[in-house]
């Protein structure tokens, strides 16, 4: 997420790092530096020139505090700045006092409007404890209908798909009545989208909205477009009044020019995050954390969340201890590994870590359901004293545990990368815990 971008961050604020005390032209040379990093990232003419303007008049007019170097200092205005610019807090759902709450989403074709009108319901079911209900209103679109059916049938939420020959307006509104009679407390409506924005769409849209008049008006476009999804919101805004944005597919977004422009240009928060294909990749949107993200400042509370959400307390106990003790081994590892697959990708997850996003490449570090296997079949190739002391592996060891394991000794080397970089992971998290103590991140441990 947002690498290409990060890693040009990173490289300049470390030069500045280097140069000691800072001088005006110092600051001018490096948010030059920041400011096409920017452009190229495909971020708003406009908006950049606007974010480099605030940031030099506050990293040249501002009293360097005492506490800080100087690059640290400018370093910390970019972070401020940055969040503002993607929107300084997260903006939550609008809850009807009465029920339901009625949702509209909006989007084009291949943004995965459907898909996460999907997530979004599975989201406020699991995480804000709603009973939500899925509307199909995509009545043109070859299989649209089933499509949220099955959907619906998979995450078990009910979708109401109304009668043949409904419009979708009329769909809409016997949803609602239904939901009332069924006491489902949120309505989410799956509009049809078009290949591009046309008058018959709109038209639509607008009208299931007239007819609805929704809570929440949300439209899911699709990050990778950059500056197309700025320009398509920007549409659909004048349109249709948003009241937010979902961002879809932020995980592979190199760039990030949507993620930094879409505020700033239709003044409507992002409100959620598509991080991944799977049912559970549907974040709420937090501004300073992903700005920490984009400054190679890692996300840590995102990550312990997600862990609290996915791994069970008491093991994470006995983890915690060994972590603490410089103990954590092959065993831990291959329970970390199972644990991860619900938390997501591993390379997205060492992204969240402060500093392994100047590593490089950490695609590498990621694994599917073949690698996990292949890894998993190496560790029981392992005899005991090697899971529990993995520093005794060496050659002809890992000759062996290749052989035992009908694996090469480069598939071993690599799941004895992804283990030192594991425990690298859990004493980072192990000692940040402990510097912040409960009711924090020290939860995550069970501290």
């Amino acid at each position: 997420m947002f690498q290409g971008l990060s890693e040009k961050l990173t490289a300049v604020f470390e030069k500045m790092r280097r140069s000691g005390k800072l001088t005006e032209k110092d600051i001018d040379v490096a948010l030059n530096e920041v400011k096409m990093a920017l452009l190229e990232a495909d971020v708003n003419f406009k908006v950049v020139k606007n974010f480099i303007k605030r940031v030099k008049e506050r990293a040249i007019g501002t009293e360097i505090l005492k506490s800080l170097t100087p690059t640290q200092q400018v370093i910390k205005i970019v972070l401020e700045e940055l969040t503002t610019l993607l929107g300084t807090e997260r903006t939550k759902l609008a809850v009807s006092p009465k029920k339901p709450t009625v949702i509209l989403m909006a989007g084009l074709q291949g943004s995965g409007k459907t898909t996460t009108s999907a997530k979004l319901a599975l989201y406020l079911r699991k995480d804000e404890k709603k009973n939500p209900m899925l509307v199909a209103c995509d009545i043109y679109r070859p299989a649209a209908v089933k499509q949220l059916q099955v959907l619906g049938d998979q995450l078990s939420v009910e979708v109401f798909a109304g009668q043949h020959g409904q419009k979708p307006a009329d769909i809409a509104l016997a949803a609602i009545e239904h939901a009332k009679n069924r006491d489902f407390d949120t309505v989410i409506i799956d509009t049809a989208g078009r290949l591009h924005i046309d008058e018959q769409m709109m038209a639509e849209v607008k009208g299931i909205k007239e007819a609805v008049a929704p809570h929440e008006v949300l439209l899911v476009v699709d990050a990778m477009t950059g500056q197309d999804a700025v320009n398509m919101a920007t549409t659909f805004n004048e349109m249709l009044e948003l009241s937010g944005i979902v961002l879809t597919k932020l995980d592979g977004d190199a760039r990030g020019g949507a993620a930094l422009s879409i505020r700033e240009v239709t003044g409507k928060p992002v409100k959620f995050v598509g991080t991944g294909e799977k049912s559970s990749s549907l974040e709420p949107f937090y501004p300073e954390r992903m700005a920490q993200r984009i400054l190679g400042m890692g996300d840590v509370l995102s990550l312990i969340e997600k862990a609290q959400a996915n791994m069970d307390e008491e093991k994470m106990k006995e983890i915690e201890k060994r972590v603490l003790e410089a103990d954590f081994n092959f065993n831990d590892f291959l329970y970390q590994l199972t644990q991860i697959k619900k938390m997501g990708p591993l390379d997205q997850l060492l992204g969240m870590i402060p500093g392994f996003s100047s590593m490089g490449n950490l695609s590498e570090f990621s694994f599917d359901d073949k690698k996990f296997k292949r890894f998993e079949a190496i560790i029981l190739s392992m005899t005991e004293q090697e899971r529990n002391v993995p520093d005794v592996i060496d050659g002809s060891r890992r000759k062996r545990i290749a052989a035992g394991s009908g694996n090469t000794i480069q598939d071993v080397n690599q799941l004895l990368k992804q283990f030192t970089q594991m425990r690298k992971m859990m004493k980072q998290l192990g000692s940040f815990a402990k510097r912040k103590g409960p009711g924090r991140l020290g939860k995550f441990f069970g501290m």
